[in-house]
């Protein structure tokens, strides 16, 4: 069974930094897309940011491009997000997620059914 776990999350004023880890239990995840999705109160968990298996391909929703980076090592099984000039609309829970390994990553990486293993979520306050 998969585990992934995320950290990092924290209260932090708006124009500020975070950076969220996502630490997967097996080896085998590195050779599956990641991706970043997050939940306000009271809203639909969306899309956030996703990464190919080796990391060459990266994606983005509009709301965070320019703003967040998302990365990975593999060696260290291990998923970043680089979160620069936090706003309070960035306020959520965030979650990390591992693709299910199926075709057409490319044009399907933002919905989250097409993630099979999920973290219990890292929360991210950003006070204006």
């Amino acid at each position: 069974q998969v585990q992934l776990v995320e950290s990092g999350g924290g209260l932090v004023q708006a124009g500020g930094s975070l950076r969220l880890s996502c630490a997967a239990s097996e080896r085998t995840s590195s050779a599956y897309a990641m991706g970043w999705f997050r939940q306000a109160p009271g809203k639909e968990r969306e899309f956030v940011a996703a990464i190919t298996w080796s990391g060459s391909s990266t994606y983005y929703a509009d709301s965070v491009k320019g703003r967040f980076t998302i990365s990975r090592d593999n060696a260290k099984n291990t998923m970043y997000l680089q979160m620069n000039s936090l706003k309070p609309e960035d306020t959520a829970l965030y979650y990390c997620a591992r693709d299910k390994g199926s075709v057409n990553y490319a044009g399907t990486y933002y919905l989250s059914t097409r993630y099979s293993y999920w973290g219990q979520g890292t929360q991210v306050t950003v006070s204006s």
